[in-house]
This record gives C-alpha cells, sequence and structure tokens, in this order.
C-alpha cells in the first residue's frame, strides 16, 4: 500500500535564487528541494513488508506490523499543547497495547516547534539526529570510484545473502539487528523492483551493503543502511555503494537522491556532491515490558 501524497514539484525559478536558496545542480535549490521532500515524502512509508500496513490517523500515517511502529507527521500539526499532548497519548496507547515500540519522526523545520517537547514529556527518547540530503541522481552515478583489487559489487536477494548483509550492518553500525533479514526478504518477495539490496563482496565474503528504496510517484530515491567493516573505510567503498545505487536510480528515471546522513556520513556525501536541507530526529518509545530496538 502507499500513502496519499502530492506528486507536485515546484517549477525551478529562472531568477537568481533568493537569499538562503542555495543553487544545486539542474536548477534546483535546496529552498525548492525542501519544498519538494515535504510535499512528496511526508506522509510516505515506501514498500512494506507482507503482514505490515499503513492507516491515516488524522494527521499522521501510522505504520504497524514490523519490528517497531513509526508516526509520521505532516510538516505542521495545527494543533495547541493540549491537541498535541492528546494525538501523542492516543498514539502511545495503541503501541503500547500492541506490546510495540514506536518512532515519532521529527524534522528541525516541523511546526510546532514543540513537538520534541511534548514528545519528551510523553516519554518518547531521541535517538540520535541525521541529516536530510539530497542529490543530483545523474550527477552522482557519473563519478564511480575505482573499487580495491579483488572487491565486486552485487545486487542480492536470496535469503541466505540477506542473512550476511545483516550480519555485516550490524557489526558496521555496532548494533544487531535481528530482524533486518527477515524484514528485507518479505519487503523484496512484495515488492521485488522498488527495493534494491547491494552489497560488496571480497573473497566471497560480504563487506559492505546498502538499499535503495524507490520511491514510486515522487522524483525522489532513498539511499538507506549503507554500512563497511572497519577493516574496509576509507577504501572507497562506500562511495562505490552510493554510485552503484544512483545508477539503478538514474536508469529508472529518477531526478534525486534523498538520504538521513549520520554524522559520519554526512561528511563523505557532501564531498560527493549531496546538499543538507534539514535534520531529521527519531523520537522512540518503547513499552517497559520488551527490550529497546
Amino acid at each position: 500500500m502507499t500513502a496519499p501524497r502530492s506528486s507536485s514539484t515546484p517549477a525551478p525559478s529562472s531568477s537568481p535564487p533568493r537569499s538562503g536558496a542555495t543553487p544545486v545542480p539542474g536548477g534546483d535549490t535546496t529552498r525548492g528541494l525542501l519544498a519538494a521532500y515535504d510535499a512528496q515524502l511526508r506522509g510516505w512509508a515506501g514498500a512494506l513488508p507482507p503482514g505490515a500496513w499503513q492507516e491515516r490517523q488524522g494527521p499522521l500515517l501510522r505504520v504497524a506490523g514490523m519490528h517497531r511502529g513509526y508516526l509520521l507527521p505532516p510538516r505542521e500539526l495545527d494543533l495547541d499543547t493540549a491537541g498535541l499532548d492528546r494525538l501523542i497519548a492516543e498514539q502511545r496507547e495503541w503501541f503500547a497495547a500492541r506490546g510495540e515500540s514506536v518512532e515519532w519522526k521529527t524534522h528541525a523545520h516541523d511546526l510546532p516547534a514543540e513537538v520534541p517537547e511534548r514528545l519528551r514529556a510523553a516519554g518518547f527518547v531521541p535517538e540520535p539526529p541525521e541529516t536530510v540530503m539530497v542529490a543530483d541522481t545523474s550527477a552522482i552515478a557519473a563519478h564511480a570510484p575505482d573499487l580495491p583489487a579483488g572487491v565486486t559489487l552485487r545486487r542480492i536477494s536470496a535469503r541466505a545473502d540477506l542473512e550476511q548483509f545483516a550480519e555485516v550492518q550490524g557489526t558496521a553500525f555496532g548494533e544487531e539487528r535481528p530482524w533486518r533479514a527477515e524484514e528485507l526478504a518479505r519487503q523484496i518477495e512484495a515488492a521485488p523492483q522498488e527495493t534494491a539490496v547491494l552489497v560488496a563482496e571480497a573473497e566471497g565474503e560480504v563487506i559492505s551493503g546498502a538499499r535503495l528504496e524507490f520511491e514510486p510517484g515522487t522524483d525522489f530515491a532513498g539511499l538507506w543502511g549503507g554500512g563497511t567493516l572497519p577493516s574496509w573505510r576509507r577504501r572507497g567503498v562506500y562511495r562505490a555503494l552510493v554510485a552503484a545505487r544512483a545508477a539503478l536510480a538514474r536508469d529508472r528515471g529518477v531526478r534525486h537522491l534523498r538520504v538521513d546522513a549520520s554524522d559520519r556520513s554526512a561528511p563523505v556525501l557532501l564531498r560527493l556532491g549531496f546538499h543538507a536541507l534539514t535534520t531529521t530526529t527519531p523520537y522512540v518509545w518503547t513499552p517497559p515490558e520488551s527490550p529497546r530496538v
């Protein structure tokens, strides 16, 4: 299922960009791209594995049936403090009844500005912030680095390969994600053309991996989960996976790549030609009897 969303993109302006509107390749500006991001991707959950679903709950898109739930708000919630507290409490209690943790995704430019404060008051805990970055797909695809000798890239979908991918992701990010291979396998089975998982291998072993999520009806495709084993970092493997995914998106006619970048990956992506639009911080609530995920 897909969530209702706008498919319109602000037309590029022929006049010089105003203050704060940084030019980017293709005639767009960071301001215009942020407007397109808000219009097209807020309230978008992407491809979901079988057993997961999304539904409208007032102004929110609620996603359930995965390793954790998700609450995706629009840029602006037309609520006062009391109304905001009620909305947060209603969703928290709904997930509590299911015994599931839930993530509320916030952005630095969201309104009202008190949303993070009200989430904390309701027991939601912030995870590390990430930078929302975008780039011209063709420009990124055109600059693929040379891979180290003996390293190859491969698109995967078999369960055994996904298990190796998930194991490397856990090592790269320093946390176990036992649910990752199962969710990806179900997701690819349900919509094989909308999710591409790529790995880098050396001597038959996975050393890095990442995925590309197509977002039909929008100008964007998402880059997610790029993780490389520590011994293979700073050797061009991550950059090669970015370029390979960009090439897949370019071949599908996608204009822009977008990524929620960690502090580690943001500097690399800036050097590759990505542009920062805003920041995003997930706020997670976990039932007392459930382990953190």
